[in-house]
């Protein structure tokens, strides 16, 4: 049996496709949020800034107060600088001060900024993510698995986040940090400052290098812990199964498997990542000694003269401002291959978004599209045929329902059934063929419109995480607690609620794991009845319940389906032999149409089915039973396309 690990990544045709993420991200997502950025930024240079100071005034503190120099301060006017010692000793603490001090302060606002950046794109990017992820038609969710659509909306989200906050703002900073102690060091002496800067190239060759290494392995690791996302949710969701099937043993090893593959990508990346920083750092230190060495040789005079180049003796306040910024200057250069990394990682993860916001969608809304009026429920089928890829699920569909009349679906698992009426919600589009509403074409209309006045009851109830009255109104939100109620009581719901701890406001849990199959199914009906549809669509509304719940939902049915036009597919054959008319689909097609009495007297396969369900198995004929031993052969059928 297969896992997840061993699927490609879902995502990786429309990732590969997308040009520049990273410039995307900050086209689409940074200039909205420039005035942040811009914050980030300026409290990011003047901080660096002033935290450069410190030993840029104490070496010329040393060489000026204990020394014969003169105090002399860049870009201070020297009308401002005390001539006496003590003066300026003051002077120099109180730079010192303020240097740290308006540091601190420009820390803050360098925080402020970057975090403002990071935390609304962030926002921005999972919701606009979310948003089209949920309008794309049902066989991309058919194809993808929710722990990889779940991995890309928090994982890779996230790690954009980190780049946009902690990476931005250590590479300004870095920045900042390197140029202005490279600018210093040549100002103060361009020959040791030469010799301090020889790292420079090699650590730069190293981490473009690095780069090319990490970004493939980078993007290995994403898919596996999409992967790894997938098999646990699976699992917790189907943990009854497994516990009732006693396949803990097995599910831990699929698990062990796919966190196994995870753990090689990450590790792999691991390695590459741990042996790059600690070369960094070895060159970063070696310059370090280079530059004590030739700085400490050349203050005691021993340096050679092609170095000091006739300048004479270093003074030992230049030489320590050389020493105490070579120091800083080793951590920027090493976290460089930080900020790298990070930017490898959120390009990954850019990458994968842009790749799942660029999915297109078969479902596409014509820009000159009218909202849906429903005057009297007329539906028609003309022609209609459809597939998915080149397989064909239905097949030359015609028929017509007039407003207010009940149409039902029968036929053998894998005929068609749902897939018709979900072509009517326009989950998915007719190929040929259309499906018109009061003789509007529904791809001529809005979808929005279209689903409003279509009521969908499914056997697969859904419920949400919240209170049951949350639930009936979802999807009528603004409904007062008097129609909450009344659409309860048609439903045959209110009984049972009343029953419960707090009534209406008693918290159902996660998918309603609180209550019943049959207590779900009645609060879907309430939701439909709420939401008052013209059309109404019941899916096996009643097919896994018992039949004392079944004749309770049958009664919500019944007043649910009252003037109003309905289509309803049921296994259970006597919930709808009192439809206006009644079609029998096989493989995809049409095979019958006709009330019940009709259909039973034409001896044909609605006849067989029923004669099934009425125990009459002896006298159903070989060629039918046959028929149905050859579809339940077939291993490739989707449940999906019943």
């Amino acid at each position: 049996m297969s896992h997840p690990a061993d699927e490609d990544d879902p995502f990786e045709d429309i990732r590969e496709k997308t040009d520049n993420p990273m410039r995307r991200l900050f086209e689409e997502y940074g200039w909205p949020n420039a005035r942040y950025f811009g914050i980030g930024f300026s409290g990011s240079v003047a901080a660096r800034v002033l935290d450069l100071l410190p030993p840029l005034l104490l070496g010329i503190a040393i060489d000026a107060i204990f020394g014969p120099e003169q105090f002399d301060l860049p870009l201070v006017p020297q009308r401002f600088i005390p001539t006496e010692t003590m003066p300026q000793f003051w002077f120099a603490i109180t730079l010192l001060g303020v240097s740290f001090f308006g540091g601190s302060a420009f820390h803050w606002v360098r925080n402020y900024g970057w975090n403002s950046f990071a935390q609304t794109i962030q926002h921005s990017v999972r919701t606009d993510t979310y948003d089209k992820m949920q309008r794309l038609n049902m066989d991309f969710f058919a194809e993808k698995q929710t722990g990889e659509m779940m991995s890309i909306l928090s994982n890779d989200v996230n790690r954009l986040e980190r780049f946009l906050n902690e990476g931005m703002n250590s590479l300004f900073r870095l920045s900042v940090m390197v140029l202005g102690i490279a600018s210093i060091m040549i100002w103060l002496n361009p020959r040791l400052a030469l010799v301090a800067l020889l790292p420079v190239p090699i650590i730069a060759a190293i981490t473009w290098k690095f780069i090319d290494i990490i970004q493939p392995k980078y993007a290995t690791v994403r898919k596996t812990v999409g992967h790894l996302n997938s098999r646990l949710e699976n699992n917790l969701g189907g943990i009854k199964v497994i516990k009732t099937f006693n396949t803990e043993s097995f599910e831990s090893e699929r698990v062990d498997d796919v966190s196994m593959d995870y753990y090689d990508a990450n590790w792999d990346a691991i390695e590459t990542r741990i042996l790059f920083f600690p070369a960094l750092r070895v060159i970063a230190g070696i310059g370090f000694i280079i530059t004590f060495t030739v700085g400490g040789l050349w203050v005691l005079g021993e340096a050679p003269v092609w170095i000091t180049g006739g300048q004479g003796t270093l003074r030992p306040g230049v030489f320590t401002t050389f020493i105490l910024y070579t120091q800083r200057f080793i951590w920027p250069m090493a976290q460089f291959g930080s900020i790298i990394n990070m930017y490898q990682r959120a390009r990954a993860s850019s990458a994968r978004l842009f790749g799942l916001m660029d999915t297109p969608s078969r479902i596409v809304e014509d820009p000159d599209a009218q909202a849906l009026e429903v005057t009297d429920g007329h539906v028609e089928y003309d022609d209609v045929s459809f597939g998915y890829d080149e397989e064909t699920i239905v097949d030359d569909i015609n028929f017509e329902v007039e407003g207010g009349n009940t149409l039902a679906l029968v036929g053998p698992t894998g005929a068609g059934k749902s897939t018709v009426l979900k072509l009517l919600l326009r989950m998915y589009d007719v190929d040929e063929g259309s499906i018109e509403i009061d003789g509007q074409d529904i791809r001529d209309v809005t979808i929005p419109s279209l689903r409003k006045k279509l009521g969908y009851v499914s056997q697969d109830t859904f419920m949400f995480y919240g209170t049951v009255s949350d639930n009936i109104e979802y999807g009528t939100f603004g409904a007062d607690h008097e129609q909450v109620v009344e659409a309860a009581k048609a439903a045959e719901a209110h009984e049972f609620i009343m029953n419960l701890p707090e009534g209406y406001e008693t918290e159902i849990g996660e998918r309603g794991v609180k209550l019943s199959g049959g207590q779900r199914q009645r609060l879907s009906i309430a939701r439909a009845i709420l939401k008052d549809p013209e059309i109404l669509i019941l899916d096996e509304a009643t097919s896994d319940v018992d039949t004392e719940t079944e004749m309770l939902i049958q009664r919500s049915i019944d007043k649910l389906t009252e003037d109003r036009t309905t289509f309803a597919i049921a296994h259970r054959l006597s919930t709808i032999k009192d439809a206006d008319q009644i079609l029998v689909l096989e493989d995809g097609q049409i095979a019958e149409r006709g009330t019940h009495e009709e259909l039973i007297e034409n001896d044909g396969l609605y006849a067989h089915l029923w004669g099934v369900q009425a125990g009459e198995i002896d006298e159903l004929p070989e060629e039918f039973i046959q028929r149905a031993q050859q579809r339940h052969a077939q291993a490739d059928v989707d449940v999906d396309d019943d």
